[in-house]
């Protein structure tokens, strides 16, 4: 028998490969299916199953790419109506591959078809659990991003989770291994670990979902405390997982084109397409298309796209580095941004050889960025989450998170002179892209963000609630 986790760190995603004996299944695969067939063909198994643990919302799954490549049988829980074949397990129900099997845990609460995958060996004895968005290390998940479509309240859902976990979970034997759908950094949790396995045994001694001596009441009052606002892209991803996409083929054959800057403008201009620039912020800094949009693909790219670009059909033109353009076209695709139509060819220095118009954004040191703020015109504003800014911060500056920045943006002054940081300099780029692209001018970036603005020892610090 062999698992393997194969862990995506910008969505902070597991999907799993399970094999035995000439036969594998697929756990909540991302939408390039390619690595799962490779591994297959090359240990000359074949993919029964493609399990699905739910309806994702942060990514769009590759289940539907994969069955059609090897005809393996999507599998859910009870209570899933997809809107194409698939088996819609019983609680309880086993599936055997090779020498093993899988029994299905129905365990509603995150979703209503949410359900858990029981690994059991060639002895029958259970080893391992494919929690999905049921249970992390460290967490329990979130009951509040299915409230529509289960026609049920947060504290509903959370109720429903409460006895899944307890009746369902909790009873399993310590020694079996948790294998969660996502890790530290998903926006389908609130508090996981950044270990991506555990025994069951340890999170009941220590995640407090599992906390034998808890009410459901206190339950449910700890796993809604806090929750953010899920990224407006969650409800189209959910849409696309259970009603269908177009073949990953098709997206990279329809964005992956390649064209001249008279080109790439021309297209920019007869369809209205966000120009995505995925360059290293600094690097964008010194010269960029004016009114392109800077998302870095080195850090949280997909997520990112999602949070901030409102329109998921939006058409998208791509500035990146030679050869990255199949990369950033897969991660937009991720998240269900299939709309790209093309890249520039040659890059941002093709665009500067034909002499085509350029912008910049001004990125200072901190140290200089402390003697301008010491002037009456200039506001620094702070654009890293509420939580980051409460435990230290620039005294009197303003806090506009990255993430709120579509409804922020209409507070701000075009006239006035804004300092931008974030922690490290990778959303602050992003925040100033989109401020010039709406018609800001008077921006300037701090290099490094807060941990150099902290290092520097030049800016009077604070800690306490955002300012408003």
């Amino acid at each position: 028998m062999k698992i393997e986790q194969i862990y995506t760190g910008c969505l902070a995603q597991g999907a799993y490969y399970i094999e035995s004996n000439g036969e594998a299944v697929v756990i909540d695969p991302l939408r390039e299916v390619a690595p799962y067939i490779n591994k297959a063909t090359a240990n000359g198994a074949v993919i029964r199953y493609v399990f699905e643990t739910h309806f994702h919302a942060d990514f769009v799954s590759g289940h539907l790419d994969l069955a059609e490549k090897t005809g393996a049988k999507i599998v859910y829980g009870p209570n899933a109506q997809p809107k194409f074949p698939a088996i819609i397990a019983k609680d309880g129900e086993h599936f055997k591959v090779g020498d093993i099997s899988f029994e299905v845990l129905h365990t509603p609460g995150h979703t209503m078809e949410s359900s858990c995958f029981l690994l059991k060996n060639e002895a029958g004895k259970p080893v391992g659990l494919f929690s999905g968005d049921t249970l992390f290390i460290g967490d329990g998940g979130r009951p509040d991003l299915a409230q529509k479509a289960a026609g049920k309240s947060k504290e509903e859902l959370a109720a429903i989770l409460y006895h899944s976990l307890r009746n369902k979970i909790m009873p399993l034997p310590d020694d079996v291994i948790v294998y969660p759908a996502h890790g530290a950094g998903s926006a389908c949790g609130k508090n996981m670990s950044r270990e991506t396995t555990d025994t069951l045994g340890h999170q009941k001694a220590n995640n407090y979902a599992l906390r034998l001596s808890m009410t459901e009441d206190e339950f449910v009052k700890e796993v809604t405390d806090g929750l953010t606002t899920p990224p407006a892209y969650f409800p189209f991803n959910v849409k696309m997982n259970k009603e269908g996409y177009d073949s990953l083929d098709m997206i990279m054959e329809r964005g992956k084109v390649g064209l001249s800057p008279d080109a790439f403008e021309a297209a920019a201009n007869e369809t209205n397409a966000l120009m995505l620039d995925t360059r290293d912020p600094q690097i964008f800094a010194k010269g960029f298309i004016p009114n392109s949009i800077n998302i870095g693909i080195d850090g949280n790219f997909a997520p990112w796209v999602g949070a901030l670009i409102p329109d998921i059909q939006q058409p998208i033109l791509v500035i990146t580095e030679d050869g990255r353009e199949e990369e950033v076209i897969i991660r937009l695709a991720r998240v269900g941004y299939d709309n790209t139509i093309g890249y520039l060819k040659g890059g941002f220095s093709g665009w500067q050889a034909a002499g085509k118009e350029t912008d910049q954004i001004v990125s200072i040191t901190a140290a200089t960025a402390a003697g301008m703020a010491q002037q009456p015109d200039i506001e620094v504003i702070d654009v890293r989450r509420p939580g980051e800014y409460s435990l230290g911060h620039i005294e009197n500056a303003l806090n506009v998170p990255l993430d709120d920045i579509n409804s922020a943006i209409s507070s701000l002054d075009k006239q006035k002179k804004y300092i931008v940081h974030c922690a490290g300099g990778y959303r602050s780029m992003i925040f100033l892209s989109i401020l010039r692209s709406r018609g800001f001018d008077h921006l300037t970036d701090v290099q490094g963000g807060f941990k150099a603005i902290r290092e520097s020892g030049h800016f009077p610090l604070s800690t306490g609630e955002p300012a408003h």
